[in-house]
C-alpha cells in the first residue's frame, strides 16, 4: 500500500492545470487499479485511498464502472456469439437457449455436427469452443458467476456434441483387419517329418490306430508360425481421420474432459481391437471351456494365436500406440492412460488363452505347439513392455510365459517317459521299422529346430545320468536328453525283438529299426547334437546284425552242403554205390526245401531302405552262393543221366542267385516251379 501511495503523490505532483493532466492522471491511475487483478470490492477501497490524494480522482470510480459495463456487454457478446454456433448444432434457438443452458442436454434438432460432411462448419464450431475455453479463462479472475455458469453450460453442451463426434468418426474410420495381408507378408517355417516319410496314427507309442481299414497313412507334418517383418505396417484409423480427432482431443482436454474423451476413445478402440482378434482366429473361450477342446481343434487354435501374439503386438498395439501418440499428442498422461486402457483387454484375452493351455493336460503331441506359443510370446515381451506401462498386464504376460516355458519342459518329460514306458507287445509283422522308432525318430528331428528354447528351459532342471563314454558331459542339456532317449529307445528294441521267433528276423527287425534311426540322425541337426563317433558306433552296431542274420537264417542251410568224410575218406563223387547216392540226393533234397522255405518266408520279411536291403542281398549271396556252387559242382555229375536227376538237383548257382532280388520285398512268395537259367 505503501507504494501505491507514493506512486499516487508523484502522479499529484506531476500535474499540471491546462496541459491534460488531469485526463493523463486519471488513466493512469485506472490502470494501475486494473493491473493489480484484485477483486471488485478491493478496487473501490483502493479508489477511496486514491479519491483522498486529490479530488480529481474521485471521478476515477465513475470512469471504470462504465469500463466494466462496456468490458461485460464485450464477454456477453462473445459469450453470445459462441454460444450461437454451439446451439446451431444443437437444435438451438433463442427461446430455447436458457433452457438448454441449464441443462447442458437440450438435443430437439435434426442436425448434427459432422466434421467430414462440413468441415467448414466443423472448424467454426471449434473456433466458437475456443472462445468459450477462453472466456472461462477471462472470468477465472471476475466475480461474474451468472456468466460463468452459462459459458459453462454452454461448454458442456459443445463437449457433449465433440464426444458424440468424436466416437462417430472412430467408428466411420476404423479400417478393417485384412488378415490375408498379414499372413501373405509372414514368413512360414513348415517342418515335416521327412522327406516322403509317412508315419502311422499311433496311441501309446506303438499301436497302430487304421480307424477306417484301409491301411492309409498321414504325413506328419508341423507348420511353425512366420515371422514379421519390422516395416509390415497397416492403417487402423482413415489417416485422413487422424487430425480432426487430434483437433476434437485437444479441445476436450483444454477444457476438462480429458477423462470422457479418454474413455470414448479407450471403449471404441478396445472393441476394434477385440474384432481383430476375432479375425485372427482367437476367439474369447474360458479356461474349462479350452480344457474340452478336441486336439485337431485345438491344434488350429495354438497356431492362430502364435500368429494372432505376433500381429497383435508388432501391428496393432505398435499400431495404436502411433494413434494414442499423434491424438493426445498434448497430453503425455492421456497418451499413456489411453494406450493402457485401449489394449489391456485384447492383451488378456491372448493371455487367458496361453495359460489355459499352459495348465492343460499335457500330452506328447502338444510339444511343438506349446514350444511355438513360448518362443512367440518371448519373441515380443519386450516390445510389449516397450509400449505397455501397465504394471499388472506386463507381469501378468511374464506369467504366462512362465507357465508355458513349465508346460513345455513337463511336455517333454512326458514325451520322455512315454519312450520309456512303452512296453507293446505286438511286433511288426514282417519286421520293418516299428511305429514307435518312427514317431519317436521324427518328434526328435523336430524337437532339435527348438533347441536353443530347450536348452534354456532343460538346463534349469538338468540332472545326473549317464557316463560320458559318448561324450555327454561336453553335450549341451538337450543333447544329453536326446542321447539317454535314444539309448532308452535301443534297449526298448532289443526287448522288442525277442518278440520274433525267428531268429534270422529278429536281427533284420534290429537292423531295420537302427538303420533307421542312423539314418534320421546323420540326415538332420541330430547329428551334430550327437556326433560323428555315435554314428560309427551304430553303422558298427548294424553290420553286426546283418553277421548275426546270416548265422541265424543260412547256417542251417548251408551246414547241410558239408562233406561228412573224414580225412583219407572218399568224396562223394569218388562214390559208386547205392547209399552214397541216397545220402546226396538227401542233401540236395534237404538244401532245396530249406531255401524254398527260407524264400517263402524272406520274401514276406520287409527292409524298407533300399541300399540296407541290397547291402543285405549281397552278403546273402557272398556267403551262399559260392557255397552251394562249390557242392553243386562236386556232385551234380553223380545224379546226372539217373531217374528223376531233376527231382533232386532243382537249382543251378545262378538260378538261387536270380532268386534274391525277390527277398525283403515284404510280399510273400512260394516258388512253385523252379527258374531255369544256364548252368
Amino acid at each position: 500500500m505503501a507504494a501505491t501511495t507514493t506512486t499516487a503523490a508523484s502522479i499529484n505532483a506531476g500535474a499540471r492545470p491546462g496541459t491534460g493532466a488531469e485526463d493523463r492522471v486519471l488513466a493512469t491511475a485506472q490502470q494501475i487499479v486494473n493491473s493489480l487483478n484484485t477483486p471488485k470490492e478491493v478496487r473501490e477501497d483502493m479508489l477511496l485511498i486514491f479519491s483522498s490524494f486529490d479530488n480529481r480522482l474521485s471521478n476515477i470510480k465513475t470512469s471504470m464502472t462504465n469500463q466494466e459495463e462496456d468490458q461485460n456487454d464485450a464477454l456477453i457478446a462473445r459469450l453470445e456469439s459462441a454460444e450461437s454456433v454451439i446451439h446451431r448444432w444443437d437444435g438451438g434457438n433463442d427461446s430455447s437457449r436458457h433452457s438448454s443452458s441449464s441443462s447442458g442436454n437440450h438435443r430437439c434438432s435434426s442436425f448434427s455436427l459432422s466434421f467430414d460432411e462440413s468441415p467448414e462448419e466443423a472448424s467454426e464450431f471449434l473456433s466458437a469452443v475456443d472462445e468459450i475455453i477462453t472466456l472461462l479463462e477471462d472470468l477465472s479472475s471476475e466475480n461474474k458467476p451468472d456468466l460463468v455458469d452459462r459459458a459453462d453450460s454452454v461448454l458442456q453442451m459443445a463437449m457433449s456434441q465433440l464426444e458424440d463426434e468424436f466416437r462417430r468418426i472412430l467408428l466411420r474410420n476404423t479400417v478393417p483387419l485384412d488378415a490375408d495381408r498379414l499372413y501373405g507378408s509372414m514368413r512360414r517355417v513348415s517342418l515335416s517329418f521327412a522327406d516322403g516319410d509317412v508315419v502311422e496314427d499311433f496311441e501309446n507309442f506303438g499301436l497302430v490306430a487304421d480307424g477306417d481299414g484301409s491301411g492309409s497313412r498321414r504325413r506328419l507334418f508341423h507348420e511353425r508360425g512366420g515371422s514379421i517383418g519390422c516395416d509390415l505396417w497397416v492403417d487402423l484409423i482413415n489417416p485422413t481421420a487422424v487430425e480432426d480427432l487430434k483437433e476434437i482431443a485437444e479441445r476436450m482436454i483444454r477444457a476438462g474432459y480429458e477423462k470422457e474423451c479418454v474413455q470414448v476413445y479407450s471403449t471404441v478402440r478396445r472393441d476394434a481391437l477385440d474384432e481383430c482378434l476375432m479375425i485372427l482366429g482367437v476367439e474369447k473361450l474360458s479356461i474349462e471351456e479350452v480344457q474340452k477342446i478336441d486336439w485337431k481343434s485345438m491344434d488350429e487354435k495354438m497356431k492362430k494365436w502364435v500368429q494372432a501374439v505376433k500381429i497383435t503386438v508388432r501391428v496393432l498395439l505398435a499400431g495404436e500406440k502411433k494413434l494414442c501418440d499423434e491424438i493426445f499428442s498434448g497430453s503425455e498422461s492421456s497418451k499413456e492412460v489411453c494406450f493402457n486402457e485401449t489394449t489391456k483387454s485384447c492383451v488378456m484375452q491372448l493371455l487367458n488363452f496361453g495359460e489355459a493351455v499352459a495348465i492343460g493336460r499335457r500330452s506328447s503331441e502338444k510339444l511343438f505347439r506349446i514350444l511355438d506359443m513360448y518362443d512367440g510370446l518371448a519373441n515380443v515381451l519386450q516390445d510389449l513392455e516397450v509400449m505397455v506401462t501397465d504394471c499388472f498386464v506386463c507381469n501378468e504376460t511374464k506369467g504366462v510365459l512362465e507357465a508355458l516355458g513349465d508346460a513345455a519342459r513337463g511336455t517333454f518329460v512326458e514325451f520322455e517317459n512315454n519312450v520309456r514306458n512303452e512296453t507293446s507287445k505286438r511286433p511288426t509283422i514282417n519286421g520293418e521299422v516299428h511305429p514307435m522308432i518312427r514317431y519317436v525318430m521324427n518328434y526328435m528331428k523336430l524337437i532339435v529346430d527348438y533347441a536353443v528354447t530347450l536348452n534354456s528351459l532343460l538346463e534349469k532342471d538338468e540332472s545326473d545320468g549317464l557316463s560320458g563314454d559318448d561324450g555327454e558331459e561336453e553335450m549341451s542339456p538337450l543333447a544329453k536328453r536326446l542321447l539317454r532317449l535314444i539309448t532308452s529307445l535301443e534297449s526298448n528294441l532289443e526287448e522288442k525283438s525277442k518278440l520274433y521267433e525267428d531268429g534270422g528276423l529278429q536281427y533284420v527287425f534290429k537292423m531295420n529299426n537302427i538303420y533307421y534311426v542312423v539314418q534320421k540322425v546323420k540326415d538332420s541337426e541330430l547329428g551334430k547334437l550327437l556326433g560323428d563317433d555315435w554314428v560309427r558306433k551304430r553303422r558298427g552296431l548294424i553290420r553286426q546284425y546283418a553277421t548275426g542274420y546270416l548265422r541265424a537264417s543260412w547256417s542251417r542251410v548251408l551246414s547241410g552242403l558239408r562233406e561228412e568224410s573224414s580225412s583219407g575218406s572218399p568224396s562223394y563223387s569218388q562214390r559208386s554205390n547205392n547209399s552214397s547216392k541216397m545220402a546226396l540226393k538227401e542233401k540236395f533234397r534237404g538244401f532245396n526245401a530249406s531255401f524254398e522255405e527260407l524264400y517263402r518266408l524272406q520274401t514276406a520279411w520287409k527292409v524298407p531302405d533300399p541300399q540296407l536291403r541290397e547291402e543285405l542281398r549281397i552278403s546273402i549271396s557272398e556267403k551262399v552262393i559260392p557255397a552251394y556252387r562249390a557242392f553243386y559242382g562236386r556232385n551234380k555229375s553223380q545224379l546226372e543221366g539217373g531217374r528223376h536227376a531233376g527231382k533232386y538237383i532243382k537249382y543251378s548257382p545262378d538260378d538261387l542267385e536270380s532268386y534274391l532280388p525277390d527277398l525283403f520285398e515284404g510280399t510273400q512268395l512260394v516258388i512253385h516251379h523252379p527258374r531255369r537259367k544256364s548252368s
